[in-house]
């Protein structure tokens, strides 16, 4: 094989440097796109404004008493619990608006553009981080109006937030990936919630992992959703990091840098 000239490397270097700062900037440009789609139709807000208020009363109220024997020793226990549960469910609505999008043919005038071929979709999906960060902000809000106190302190629970938003938006490739594969809208919703309800509530997130059966314990234990539950747990009420934290971060690594390159590759076949 020829070897490279040192001229040439540095201008291969050079373009791929071109190559992802461009990325960057698309990406952000449809982040922007987004965002203006979200100030046009507020009514997109709702499972991120109105979710994390009603859960957190519902939850708190009803199970707090049976649970802990009372709302305020159930709250460090529910509070990352609505949090967690409320960013994934969050992030259906990503791969649900998508498919929606795609469905309408909004996505066909992004491939005729001189873009980056992963831009619609990364910038949609940096464009939902708002959205988590308003569940967030409201979630530890009204945990805070009915009592909860986190031990850790309130850099603890930025971090716990930041956290939480990342692994949410790791989360959404797996549901851009559905929505890009399946030909209805209502079809994402479907499968979506089918893999996400199981998950969910076969978790540490409303009740104590001792309390079920041996074989759901093994399942609870090994589910990657009671991880970043008890990572959040541990940093707002201890303010300390643990194996929960660094295995939640590299499984979300590891989800999209799986589901990203798959999602962009078949929407750019189907789309």
């Amino acid at each position: 094989m020829k070897p490279v000239s040192p001229q040439l490397e540095v201008k291969r270097q050079q373009k791929n440097r071109t190559s992802v700062s461009q990325a960057v900037r698309n990406s952000l440009t449809m982040a922007y796109r987004g965002l203006l789609k979200v100030r046009r139709t507020p009514e997109q807000l709702f499972d991120v404004t109105f979710q994390p208020i009603i859960f957190t009363l519902m939850f708190t109220y009803i199970f707090g008493g049976a649970i802990a024997g009372n709302v305020h020793n159930y709250l460090p226990m529910i509070i990352p619990g609505i949090l967690i549960q409320t960013l994934i469910g969050a992030s259906v609505t990503s791969g649900v608006q998508l498919r929606d999008d795609m469905d309408k043919g909004v996505f066909d005038r992004f491939k005729s553009l001189p873009i980056a071929r992963i831009a619609p979709l990364a910038g949609a999906l940096l464009a939902d981080v708002v959205r988590y960060v308003i569940a967030t902000t409201l979630t530890f809000v009204m945990g805070f109006l009915i009592g909860y106190r986190p031990e850790g302190g309130i850099a603890s629970v930025a971090l716990a937030g930041v956290f939480a938003i990342g692994c949410a938006w790791a989360v959404s490739w797996i549901f851009a990936f559905f929505g890009v594969i399946a030909r209805h809208a209502a079809a994402v919703q479907g499968i979506s919630m089918l893999a996400l309800f199981p998950l969910m509530f076969v978790s540490n997130a409303f009740v104590p992992v001792k309390t079920m059966p041996d074989w759901l314990q093994w399942i609870a234990k090994v589910n990657p959703i009671s991880h970043m539950i008890a990572a959040v747990r541990e940093l707002t009420n201890h303010g300390t990091i643990g194996t929960d934290f660094v295995l939640s971060l590299l499984g979300a690594a590891a989800i999209v840098a799986i589901f990203a390159p798959i999602t962009v590759r078949v929407y750019m076949r189907r789309a």
